[in-house]
């Protein structure tokens, strides 16, 4: 199982410097990636309405162009959107985006999408929200076409690409597409379209069910199961060094693949994050799971 970090740019702040040395740090400590949020706007909470977690208040550094510039940072780091809100973002733009990051990292990138559920953020970006489902699906499909194909003719439902194709290609032809969501359309979906899952369950009788869930519709599909990796994440809450080792066995025992650790929401200061980090790198060590 690989370990990984979420990028905790609610709380990170602005500066650089202080988001290199973060990803360096955490890079010297062991981890293997970073995963990071998406949301390209952020709503007045005074709307009427309005209910969301997030507003214009909170800070999102934009996925893509943040990793590339800590490619520039870091030796081996890997890096993932998780998740990147696909059907609101002009596809043909996110195959180059993501197809320039995978060169910058030398293939150590995978990207993550999902369907998002920020209505006036469609909006303001000039997509319908309600056909964010029907849209991702079709958009996977053209991702790796661009990825693959040096030319490509598509007519679809959302889009026409009339013979055109990106320069240079991404070194992984295609680039894995993980998705995250839970509900039963995204599981279907993640059966049969996805490389990997990202659910938002902890290990557990709920996580079992869920799995089992996924497992049959990939069997529907004609998909082997096993092809699909699964990514989790857990909270490192400060000095609960037991539960991070059992929270990270607990991972590793329901087999995934890549787990990411959050530091966000226990009131660390920017710098502080990665000292926090550093820590769990070492317990996480000492138990033989970093």
């Amino acid at each position: 199982m690989e370990i990984g970090t979420v990028f905790p740019q609610l709380e990170i702040g602005h500066d650089p410097q202080t988001i290199a040395d973060y990803a360096q740090r955490v890079e010297e400590s062991g981890y293997e990636h970073v995963v990071a949020y998406d949301h390209v706007l952020g709503v007045n909470p005074d709307r009427e309405g309005w209910d969301g977690p997030y507003d214009y208040e909170n800070t999102f550094h934009e996925p893509l162009t943040t990793y590339s510039y800590l490619a520039g940072q870091t030796e081996d780091l890997a890096f993932m959107p998780g998740i990147l809100v696909l059907p609101q973002r002009q596809t043909a733009l996110v195959a180059k985006q993501a197809a320039q990051v995978d060169r910058f990292t030398d293939g150590r990138f995978r990207l993550g999408v999902g369907v998002g559920w920020n209505e006036p953020e469609y909006v303001a970006l000039g997509e319908d929200f309600s056909q964010r489902g029907r849209r991702i699906e079709e958009q996977i499909e053209l991702l790796r076409r661009l990825w693959t194909d040096e030319l490509v003719e598509y007519d679809g439902e959302f889009h026409e690409i009339p013979d055109v194709g990106i320069k240079p290609l991404p070194i992984q032809q295609p680039i894995p597409i993980w998705m995250g969501g839970m509900a039963d359309p995204v599981k279907r979906r993640v059966a049969r379209l996805a490389d990997g899952w990202l659910p938002q369950f902890q290990p557990g009788d709920e996580a079992e069910a869920h799995l089992a869930d996924l497992y049959e519709y990939a069997e529907e599909a004609g998909r082997d199961p096993d092809e699909i990796g699964l990514g989790g994440r857990m909270y490192a809450v400060p000095d609960e060094e037991d539960e991070w080792i059992d929270r990270a066995q607990a991972w590793h025992d329901l087999g995934a693949d890549y787990l990411s650790i959050t530091t966000m929401y226990h009131e660390l200061e920017a710098e502080e994050h990665t000292a926090h980090l550093e820590r769990v790198a070492e317990v996480l060590q000492d138990a033989d799971l970093l």
